[in-house]
């Protein structure tokens, strides 16, 4: 009995926490897209992907993506960059994530694709490359609270100090239509495809997350010390 009461104890505290921890971001990321957004438009927008499994797209992935096309509508940005390789399952997530942005609306010729990121750390990185060899200077990060919430410690940890932050406003997602668009995932396909799981162990994949194995550009190395 003492054990049950005890776990129900842990629990509930960290159910609080998770709720408090929720809340925080929230509020902040309502704080950093009012503070970015005043700077638009912005020449593009990163969006990092999500895993494309049973021929579904997550909920993760298809707020991401509502959340980018909102952007790109609303003229906030000109242009998405949609990043991600095939990580977890046989399809390039940027890819599959620029099939359905184009089907809620968004020209072919308005987005761009990072395939080669297996981590949000590199998503960001190649992302930010890819958007200034195609001249988009003016660049920001359009994902969910959480994932922004590393993602802008790290952009500070590579030297993107000029990239601006457009964390999902959970209250504005509500008022768009979260509508799921039929896609052929077929251009997506990679045949000869081996999960990261299968190639990578816990640890390495940890310190793929940190950034541990980005091909830097020169001049582009991590500040010493963070």
């Amino acid at each position: 009995m003492n054990r049950l009461t005890n776990l129900m104890k842990y629990t509930a505290i960290f159910g609080s926490v998770v709720i408090l921890l929720s809340s925080c971001l929230s509020l902040g990321a309502g704080r950093s897209y009012k503070r970015y957004a005043v700077e638009q438009p912005f020449d593009a927008v990163i969006v990092p992907g999500v895993p494309f499994e049973n021929g579904e797209w997550s909920d993760v992935m298809k707020m991401r993506v509502h959340w980018a096309v909102h952007l790109y509508k609303k003229g906030i940005t000109k242009n998405i960059v949609f990043s991600g390789g095939s990580v977890y399952s046989p399809y390039i997530e940027a890819r599959i994530m620029a099939l359905y942005a184009e089907e809620l609306g968004v020209p072919k010729a308005n987005i761009l694709t990072e395939e080669k990121a297996e981590h949000s750390s590199e998503n960001l990185y190649y992302s930010y490359k890819i958007a200034q060899k195609n001249g988009l200077n003016k660049v920001a990060l359009a994902t969910d609270p959480f994932q922004g919430s590393f993602l802008r410690g790290f952009a500070n940890k590579i030297k993107l100090d000029d990239i601006g932050f457009l964390p999902i406003v959970f209250d504005t997602l509500k008022t768009i239509e979260m509508v799921t668009p039929k896609i052929d995932p077929a251009w997506a396909h990679v045949a000869d495809f081996k999960s990261i799981v299968a190639r990578e162990g816990l640890f390495t994949r940890f310190q793929g997350t940190m950034g541990k194995f980005i091909k830097y550009e020169e001049g582009d190395q991590p500040r010493r010390g963070k």
